[in-house]
């Protein structure tokens, strides 16, 4: 459960705080017993401008410093009485002096104010709105000083308002300042010279004609504008050194045939644009060959391994499983055969798709190069992919080691596997070949097994694999491949020692490379990012905007149904740009590691709000309580749910146990859609179904947040109904 700030420097803030908050309505009272508030009125200007006039002309200096103190105090506390003043600037000091006065003071009042929200509230709506308040402040970064200027420029927009606001943003004090300053100069002038004609005004709503209104929106509107045609000549200088072709011969061309790929040709395809799609290897791409299909498949034969061998926790005395790891092998490849067909050039020919077999290189930023084939399209989308990451260790050149590519060729079970990372590809090799069989040893440099879950999830799958006798060593950084006499051992360092780990096989596991190589984008000129991967905005697109991204060589997820996803917004984008463009969506992305017991997972976990100080609440579901995980005797694992402190938003779930990727998607389904976990318990859950542990996940976390007071006058009431 998510608990109070109770260490000395949070106490300290909060003293800071309320102290500030006192001061604030202090002042407040003093103004307003002072008179000054309910002087600073239109009537009251006009009745006594002569009489304000002759004490400044007596009084100049003075009369300076006070004028420039009051209206920094009213813009700072965000009082009324800001326009009233600006007008009595130009009655009283004229339009130079006026200008100069209001000018810095308005801007130094609305610095104070915009500390003030940044101090008060900032801290709070970021430990509560974690996740949103950076993606704000990712646009504020990005796009935060255009946007303050248009606000400042258009009079329309409560300054204080836009005071309070763009504290609570991560805009600088320096940009805030100037910015500020600047936009607020058209209105400030516009005031001060209303001001030096007052005797002609009826209103402060006098000043502001429509017209001259208008004029400030178009003013306002001026740096958008600019940014737009900035970013056209930017796209200009891009495409520099190429000629366009005059006509196309497709809409667009896909390159890569793997999941992203194939959703961007469909897409295409679908709605009758002409599609080209171009593959170097094999049609599906990595999940069908070898990522998601195989490893399923062969998890699945694993399982039943287990099961068998376990059998007494079934009620059956002995079972007798007798295979041949060849063909275990075997009946892999015959589960990729028949999910091929989903994927193959025949279907997708079938579609309207032209599926072209050949090596593809960019030539321009319109045309692909194959096997000698000049092609062109009026948008490309890059769906290369990604391959296993290799590290650079002594020795392992001279090691016939194994990736989650070449893994499936074996046909011999390795007496001793040595699996080289802790994440998902590895978690789950590892399982499956100490059920065939060999010897497991599982290093990773991480302290933990799957380094991106929470910490009891790695240390429960930790304990799961030293009872399934996998030999796990954390925290262990491989230096070196050796051959000692007949042997093979992977050297690792440890805690200021080395120690070695003797194998007959490596498994590397430690992550996977963008494709971004071989196919012509360093000639061409696309950017890449830090990450290995192809930079690009939140359409999707790169450098140059008529080629789009999406899948492995785009990132951050390295998941199927997240190329799949990309690959929609990609595509879309491609074909519609420049009349409609849609911003890839990244708030509930779900994944699942395929161990036994499962981990599933969809937004924050635990850690992560911890490490990110955001405020939750923690709701935990044990599955030994569930009936129907109590008859499969899989009764181990637990659903966790992150929600707002006292309130049902869901902000995250984690899931360890049998069937838990089943699970998710209802999680998954009410974050999307903004349903809580009240309508996740009003909903009927057949029994007994695994299903039924978020209903009870819900039920805990409703009877945590029930109205005590209401459940006390409830007994009363049925206590006098017994009488």
């Amino acid at each position: 459960m998510s608990q109070p700030p109770s260490s000395p420097s949070a106490s300290r803030s909060l003293g800071k705080r309320l102290l500030l908050v006192a001061a604030l309505v202090g002042a407040v009272l003093v103004l307003h017993l002072s008179g000054l508030l309910d002087a600073l009125n239109f009537s009251t200007l006009k009745a006594r401008q002569a009489e304000f006039s002759t004490w400044v002309a007596a009084n100049f200096v003075v009369a300076l410093a006070a004028y420039f103190v009051l209206y920094v105090v009213v813009t700072a506390l965000s009082l009324p009485g800001a326009a009233i003043l600006t007008l009595g600037a130009g009655a009283v000091f004229g339009l130079l002096w006026g200008t100069v006065l209001v000018s810095f003071a308005s801007t130094l009042g609305a610095i104070l104010a915009f500390l003030v929200a940044r101090f008060l509230l900032r801290d709070a709506l970021s430990r509560k709105f974690g996740q949103r308040m950076r993606r704000f402040d990712e646009g504020v970064r990005r796009d935060g000083a255009f946007f303050l200027f248009t606000l400042r420029l258009v009079p329309v927009f409560p300054f204080f308002v836009v005071n309070i606001l763009a504290g609570l943003s991560a805009l600088r004090v320096g940009t805030y300042s100037w910015v500020s300053q600047l936009g607020m100069l058209p209105a400030t002038v516009a005031y001060v010279y209303a001001g030096t004609q007052l005797a002609r005004l009826e209103s402060p709503s006098d000043v502001l004609s429509p017209g001259l209104l208008g004029a400030f929106v178009l003013i306002g509107l001026l740096p958008l504008l600019l940014r737009g045609i900035i970013r056209v000549l930017q796209a200009r200088r891009v495409y520099a050194g190429h000629s366009r072709p005059k006509s196309f011969d497709y809409n667009l061309i896909a390159i890569g045939a793997g999941s992203a790929g194939l959703v961007t040709s469909y897409i295409g395809a679908a709605v009758k644009a002409k599609v080209a799609l171009i593959e170097r290897h094999r049609m599906g791409g990595d999940c069908l060959n070898t990522g998601c299909v195989p490893s399923k498949a062969l998890i699945r034969s694993a399982r039943l391994l287990a099961e068998a061998r376990e059998s007494q926790r079934y009620g059956i005395r002995r079972m007798n499983a007798e295979f041949d790891f060849a063909e275990l092998m075997e009946r892999v490849q015959a589960v990729i055969a028949k999910v091929e067909p989903h994927d193959s050039v025949e279907r997708y020919t079938g579609l309207g798709v032209n599926v072209i077999l050949g090596e593809a290189k960019l030539v321009s930023p319109w045309e692909v190069e194959v096997d000698g084939r000049r092609i062109s399209a009026r948008s490309i989308v890059i769906a290369t992919g990604g391959r296993p990451s290799v590290p650079e260790l002594p020795g392992l050149e001279h090691t016939d080691y194994l990736t989650s590519d070449t893994v499936w060729s074996l046909r011999e079970l390795p007496p001793r596997l040595l699996v080289l990372g802790g994440g998902p590809i590895g978690c789950e090799l590892a399982q499956c070949f100490v059920r065939f069989g060999s010897q497991v040893t599982l290093v990773t440099r991480a302290d933990r097994l799957l380094p991106r879950e929470d910490a009891e999830v790695g240390e429960l799958l930790s304990q799961r694999f030293v009872a399934e006798r996998i030999s796990v060593a954390r925290r262990h950084r491989a230096v070196r491949v050796e051959r000692r006499g007949d042997e093979r051992v992977l050297v690792c360092a440890v805690d200021g020692r080395e120690t070695a780990f003797a194998f007959d096989r490596l498994l590397l596991a430690v992550g996977r490379n963008a494709n971004v190589e071989g196919f012509g984008l360093k000639e061409l000129g696309v950017r890449l990012a830090a990450s290995g991967t192809i930079e690009h905005d939140a359409l999707m697109r790169t450098n140059f905007p008529n080629i789009h991204v999406c899948g492995d060589v785009a990132g951050p997820y390295q998941f199927t149904h997240v190329a799949s996803h990309q690959a929609w917004y990609a595509a879309v984008n491609a074909l519609l740009a420049p009349f409609w463009s849609f911003r890839v969506d990244y708030r509930v992305i779900p994944w699942v590691t395929f161990t036994d017991p499962e981990v599933a997972r969809v937004g924050l976990s635990e850690d992560e709000a911890r490490e990110q100080g955001v405020d939750v609440e923690v709701t935990r579901y044990g599955l030994d309580d569930l009936d129907r995980a109590i008859a499969d005797s899989a009764a181990e694992g637990f659903v966790k749910v992150l929600t707002e402190p006292g309130k049902d938003r869901i902000l995250g779930v984690t899931l360890l146990g049998q069937h838990a990727g089943e699970l998710l998607p209802e999680f998954v389904l009410a974050m999307k859609h903004g349903l809580g976990l009240n309508k996740l318990l009003g909903t009927i859950h057949v029994y007994p179904t695994w299903s039924e542990a978020n209903k009870y996940a819900a039920g805990i976390w409703k009877r945590a947040h029930a109205p005590q007071s209401a459940l006390r006058w409830a007994g009363r009431f049925f206590a006098w109904r017994r009488r």
